[in-house]
C-alpha cells in the first residue's frame, strides 16, 4: 500500500456565493465517509483560510526560529489535504477524482514517501 496526498490550493476554489459552498458540504462529507468505509482514509481536513493565522518554524541557519505568519509571502496557499493509503496509483486517481467531484474544485495528487 502507498500513501497519497490529495490537496488543493485555496485559490483553486474560486469565488462563489455562500449558498454554493453549502451545496458542496454533503457531497464532500459523503466522499470522506466512502473512504472511511473502504478503509483507505488516513486523514482529511481543510485548513484555516487566513494565512496570517499560520506560523513558521525554520532551523536552516542552525538556530530554531519560530515566527508568526507563513514562511514566505505567496499568492497561493494550501486549502486542504486528504491522505489515503491505497494499493496503486489508479486507485489514488479514482479517489482524487471523487474528492474533486465532492468539493467542486481541482485537486492535486502526490505519493507520500
Amino acid at each position: 500500500m502507498t500513501r497519497y496526498a490529495i490537496y488543493f490550493n485555496q485559490q483553486w476554489v474560486g469565488d462563489h456565493p455562500a449558498e454554493w459552498f453549502q451545496t458542496r458540504q454533503e457531497p464532500s462529507r459523503a466522499v470522506v465517509r466512502e473512504m472511511e468505509e473502504a478503509g483507505v482514509l488516513v486523514f482529511a481536513g481543510g485548513l484555516v483560510e487566513d494565512p496570517a493565522e499560520a506560523f513558521s518554524a525554520d532551523a536552516t541557519s542552525g538556530t530554531l526560529s519560530i515566527t508568526d505568519g507563513p514562511y514566505t509571502e505567496t499568492a497561493e496557499h494550501l486549502g486542504g489535504i486528504t491522505v489515503i493509503d491505497v494499493p496503486d496509483l489508479e486507485t489514488a486517481k479514482m479517489w482524487a477524482g471523487r474528492v474533486a467531484q465532492g468539493c467542486g474544485w481541482p485537486q492535486e495528487v502526490r505519493a507520500v514517501w
